[in-house]
């Protein structure tokens, strides 16, 4: 520190520059350097602290020695903190952030996901009382299985029931929805805490298809498919109650036909109430799931 010609005292800063000081603050500063016996490191330190806001940027640079444990080095110390932010507040850290984040996408996902099982809940609930207004499989049947033992409806009391009907004739349609049908007695009979499903296949020609024939069919499907025919006026009778259409069409060279019908796979549970049906275009995993929501709703009105 020195007097330049004609000014006021100057010293150099950090980078070798004169920078103008007050008379008053260079004794400041000089006596201060006899108090604590600073260094050329830290002088420089203390003169940029005096030289207001716009230099105590350049303090980054200099890494301060500990101040003696005297009133004067505590404010000098708690002055120092204040410039540099470490006394600020901060906010919370990565790891907390993340936390919040994260705990608040899963309140997000689970408020979602509650609302969608109540949709779909409230949606199942439409469907099976629209399907009981619909008065499908009410009464009695009577007819004759594969083995030709009488068969009734009470007969299936107690269990579910997937039905589907069709003829042993046709070419392609029905062998196709009947291995659907099994694919999906095979899936629920897989998990054995859920009760046993009995697949049923009732003609709808009964002309051709007698029990000899339906024994023949049923076979190569699966071991527990029961066959049920009989006459004309009973096949007409369950068919009416399942609102089941059927024509057969007309004949060829051969004597053979045709018969056009409905394409459904229908469940009944074990009350022997009919409970949902399946067309064409649902799969075997979408029936197996749909059976196995039922099953796990279902509360008898019989018991």
């Amino acid at each position: 520190m020195g007097r330049a010609l004609g000014g006021a005292p100057r010293a150099r800063d950090c980078r070798g520059g004169l920078i103008r000081l007050p008379t008053h603050t260079c004794g400041v500063l000089v006596r201060l350097q006899r108090i604590w016996s600073f260094d050329s490191r830290n002088f420089r330190s203390m003169l940029l602290l005096s030289l207001g806001p716009k230099a105590w940027p350049r303090l980054s640079q200099f890494k301060p020695r500990i101040l003696p444990r005297s009133r004067e080095g505590e404010f000098l110390h708690a002055w120092s903190r204040n410039l540099s932010g470490q006394n600020q507040p901060r906010g919370p850290g990565l790891r907390t952030r993340l936390l919040i984040t994260t705990l608040f996408g899963a309140g997000l996902g689970g408020a979602w996901m509650a609302a969608k099982a109540e949709k779909e809940q409230r949606q199942r609930q439409q469907r099976t009382e629209a399907l009981r207004q619909a008065a499908v499989g009410q009464g009695d049947f009577s007819l004759l299985d594969h083995q030709g033992q009488p068969r009734c409806k009470a007969d299936f009391r107690g269990q579910w029931v997937l039905i589907y009907f069709g003829f042993t004739h046709c070419p392609d349609i029905c062998p196709d929805e009947l291995e659907k049908l099994v694919q999906v007695v095979k899936q629920l009979e897989a998990e054995p805490y859920l009760p046993m499903v009995q697949p049923v296949f009732i003609t709808v020609d009964p002309a051709r298809d007698d029990v000899a024939a339906m024994a023949r069919y049923v076979k190569d499907f699966h071991p527990r498919l029961l066959g049920l025919t009989g006459s004309t006026e009973q096949v007409a009778q369950v068919s009416r109650s399942y609102r089941v259409y059927y024509s057969a069409g007309p004949k060829d060279e051969d004597q053979d036909y045709i018969v056009d019908h409905s394409i459904a796979i229908y469940l009944l549970n074990p009350d022997g109430l009919f409970t949902d049906y399946y067309n064409r275009s649902r799969s075997a995993e979408q029936i197996a799931d749909s059976v196995r929501r039922h099953m796990a709703a279902f509360h008898s009105i019989l018991s």
